[in-house]
């Protein structure tokens, strides 16, 4: 069913409650929190001026980080406030609070045009157990709710569900920002009759994580190309030894059944023949999290599909590269959920910036329509300079898997169907 959108509504003189998702890296830089990355910010520009341009009084909410229940200072959105005001080229107002008597005040003094961001919604428990009565008070001053925050939206919270239903409830109408209308558009209409060949390129770690997906693919894609650590998951299933790589031992009936339902309905499903694997050595230094680093030495192609006892595998190799490359340039609709390997690490990067330019490629040279399924994928995209070249790039990591399984999102039911 399709969902009310912005363009649908009349928002002249009515305070428009909208859920964003400005869930930005921050890093303290002498003594106060800096923004390291505003896509997610510049992202929902264009509903912001769209609502301002039609008169609207905008009131956005959004969280940071998870702060459980805590006003934790280095999560405050007013780093956010200030980069917004900054990319709009006008004031943005901001309240330390998201609900209470300063909220309703502040709101109440808006003119057309305005806008206004709230406080961190997640200072409060309430958000993430969509409580009612703080749905409630998070609604007192909304006239109309709109939701563009499609990475929060497989989450049924007081800011993405309860405010929503509580609007509507009241004769209120509740639609899509223009980026949740595109992300609808391109990972829900667009994939439903896609354009043939239907490519789909899968990676990440855990077969466990995109099984649903896989599934539901298997029933639409024409060619399934696999990397990353879950590749190996399906060796394992394949009777071959992984060594060190990252594996599922629990998870290869899945893989078998994956498999088994591939060559039941034709559909091509490829796995790497090579790749390039290296021995992890525990050093003495710790990471952010606290965990040994590890190094990564001798690294070097391998053709054998079975892993070397003392060596894990973290990238395709090239002959598996020009075999994907060559399926990727053949597609007219790619769907990209996964890097193809350990990419935050450049000596294993190859493989998924080689994919990245085969996406691209096919894009710009052949008219394909290359959708990215957000999360990592999205990331080695933007590093490999690509993003302008493929048709479309998902803001939500953990939302995006979720529809691409083909699960109602909480955020999106709660829409005014049109």
């Amino acid at each position: 069913m399709a969902k009310l959108t912005i363009r649908d509504l009349n928002v002249r003189g009515k305070r428009v409650f909208l859920r964003v998702d400005y869930n930005v890296p921050l890093e303290e830089k002498d003594g106060r929190m800096v923004i390291t990355d505003a896509t997610r910010i510049v992202e929902t520009l264009p509903t912001l001026k769209l609502l301002i341009e039609q008169g609207g009084k905008l009131i956005l909410t959004a969280h940071l980080g998870r702060p459980k229940g805590q006003r934790e200072p280095s999560m405050s959105l007013r780093p956010v406030a200030a980069k917004l005001a900054d990319l709009l080229g006008r004031p943005v107002a901001f309240v330390d609070d998201c609900i209470g008597e300063k909220v309703e005040k502040t709101a109440g003094a808006l003119k057309e045009g305005d806008v206004l961001l709230l406080e961190n919604v997640r200072y409060y428990n309430e958000e993430e157990k969509n409580d009612p009565v703080f749905a409630e008070k998070l609604a007192k001053v909304a006239d109309v709710y709109v939701n563009d925050a499609f990475g929060a939206a497989h989450r049924a919270h007081a800011s993405t569900e309860g405010v929503a239903r509580i609007v509507a409830k009241r004769g209120g109408r509740c639609a899509a920002g223009l980026l949740m209308e595109r992300e609808l558009k391109f990972l829900g209409h667009e994939l439903e009759k896609p354009a043939r060949p239907f490519i789909v390129i899968l990676g990440g770690a855990k077969v466990s994580d995109k099984i649903k997906v896989i599934d539901r693919l298997l029933e639409k894609a024409d060619t399934i190309l696999i990397g990353g650590a879950m590749a190996y998951t399906f060796r394992l299933a394949q009777g071959y030894k992984t060594g060190k790589s990252l594996v599922e031992p629990d998870a290869t009936e899945i893989a078998k059944s994956a498999l088994a339902k591939a060559k039941a309905k034709s559909v091509k499903f490829l796995l790497p023949t090579d790749d390039v694997v290296a021995t992890p050595v525990k050093t003495d230094k710790l990471d952010k999290k606290g965990k040994p680093v590890i190094e990564w030495q001798n690294p070097r192609t391998s053709s054998d599909l079975n892993c070397p006892d003392d060596a894990a595998g973290l990238d395709i190799g090239p002959a598996t590269v020009k075999a994907y490359s060559a399926e990727v340039l053949k597609a007219k609709t790619i769907l990209w959920n996964g890097p193809m390997g350990l990419f935050e690490n450049k000596q294993f990067a190859a493989g998924t910036n080689a994919v990245a330019q085969a996406v691209a490629d096919a894009t710009q040279k052949s008219g394909a329509k290359s959708i990215i399924g957000g999360g990592d994928s999205v990331k080695a995209i933007n590093e490999a300079k690509l993003g302008d070249k493929v048709t479309f790039m998902s803001t939500g990591g953990g939302a995006s898997l979720e529809f691409l399984e083909g699960a109602v999102l909480p955020g999106v039911a709660a829409l005014s169907d049109k």
